[in-house]
């Protein structure tokens, strides 16, 4: 695979990400009923225009794929060269998942639906928390793979950003999955969740960089 190519798999990932922020960000502003502080950003895939969250989990989810396939040609050998990208992947394939298995709706989302959480799981809404699950932990742990590539290469600080993205996403991860249902934690989970996908940017822009230092010093 040419670097060219290289670079173009690495940008998806970088773009990723904010696609993703940007498109949520939008349908919270548009979509009546819906509440950061009350619902998932997943919940968005029901209702009339709900096909727009389905899409933006199936087109980020393959842009991440695109991107680990990228990470895997760039880092080639070492620490992080062969669990990195698979468990990046791992996370969009989770976001494809995502977009196959709608979450159940919720809490007066979309609108006519009853107060509360679902008194019934269904099996499509069972299945997008599987998925859901697969993904972040996926997630989690390339934050803590790559951190020891980086902690490996002397470059302390990105571990130390791996690290931190990782045990925070972690800590509001299983505070929502704990179904308190408090605004606070679902609040705390949505900034987690760009915090995520900001990471996974830096780390496909870091990796571009690297490119770059060695096709220069080739």
């Amino acid at each position: 695979m040419s670097e060219n190519v290289t670079r173009v798999l690495l940008a998806c990932a970088a773009v990723a990400g904010p696609l993703y922020v940007v498109v949520g960000l939008i349908q919270m502003f548009i979509r009546e009923g819906f509440d950061i502080r009350r619902h998932a950003m997943s919940v968005l895939s029901n209702g009339d225009l709900g096909w727009i969250q389905v899409a933006n989990f199936l087109v980020t989810g393959l842009l991440v794929i695109a991107g680990a396939v990228g990470m895997r040609h760039m880092l080639m050998a070492g620490r992080a060269a062969t669990w990195g990208p698979l468990l990046v992947a791992g996370y969009g394939l989770g976001l494809i998942a995502a977009a196959i298995f709608r979450a159940d709706p919720m809490d007066g989302f979309p609108p006519g639906t009853p107060a509360g959480p679902p008194t019934t799981i269904s099996t499509p809404g069972l299945l997008h928390f599987v998925a859901a699950g697969v993904g972040f932990f996926s997630l989690i742990a390339a934050c803590f793979v790559f951190a020891r590539r980086f902690a490996a290469i002397g470059q302390r600080g990105w571990a130390a950003y791996s690290v931190a993205t990782g045990v925070l996403f972690f800590a509001a991860f299983a505070g929502i999955a704990s179904g308190g249902g408090q605004p606070a934690l679902n609040v705390a989970f949505a900034i987690a969740v760009v915090l995520a996908w900001t990471w996974i940017s830096a780390v496909a822009l870091r990796l571009l960089g690297e490119l770059s230092t060695r096709g220069a010093n080739a």
